[in-house]
């Protein structure tokens, strides 16, 4: 669990969305809202890279939004399949922007959070995108932006790497690949971690 860090309940189309709120180290200089991974396989803001990407973000001085998506813990609603969930996130971002005014914005997702924050992408300018396990394959991700960053391991159970590869290549979009890592990144994060942070 993220130390330091305040929960509330954000509105959202269906109702409250609950939120981990990880505040910025210094002068805050941007937004950061990270999506989690798919709900029906057990996927929560508390997941472990949907932390460490929170920290990231907090170290170079952005406040980062962790929402819970319709239906998971205590967010009200509806699981939706990655649809609906576009209308949560950017719920939690226009409360962040009213909160904290027009920043920088850091849009990061796992797994399902990717699908979702693809989505995200198309209607909102990003000044930075990482997508950890794009779920190519199991959701239909739509192109992003040519700066996103594209992490995944090379020995991913869930989402194979030639699926992201395949997806990839059209776009010409680099992908960071761990070899001989999996889907969750065990016993990686801290790698993980210093890529992220020196790709920054």
């Amino acid at each position: 669990m993220i130390n330091h860090y305040a929960q509330e309940i954000i509105s959202g189309p269906q109702g409250g969305l609950e939120t981990i709120v990880l505040p910025a180290v210094g002068e805050t200089r941007g937004i950061a809202v990270i999506a989690h991974p798919n709900p029906t396989q057990g996927g929560t803001n508390t997941n472990k890279v949907v932390q460490m990407l929170a920290k990231i973000a907090s170290r170079q001085g952005y406040v980062a939004y962790c929402p819970n998506l319709r239906g998971v813990g205590n967010s009200a609603g509806v699981h939706d399949r990655g649809i609906g969930e576009v209308e949560d996130v950017l719920a939690v971002l226009a409360f962040a922007r009213a909160r904290h005014g027009d920043l920088p914005l850091l849009l990061g997702g796992f797994s399902f959070g990717t699908f979702v924050m693809a989505q995200v992408c198309q209607q909102i300018e990003a000044e930075k995108i990482i997508l950890c396990g794009p779920a190519v394959g199991r959701f239909p991700l739509p192109a992003v932006p040519a700066h996103t960053l594209v992490v995944h391991g090379e020995e991913d159970e869930v989402i194979p790497l030639a699926h992201v590869l395949d997806w990839a290549r059209p776009q010409a979009l680099p992908v960071v690949v761990f070899p001989g890592c999996s889907h969750f990144f065990h016993g990686r994060l801290t790698h993980l971690q210093q890529v992220v942070e020196r790709l920054w």
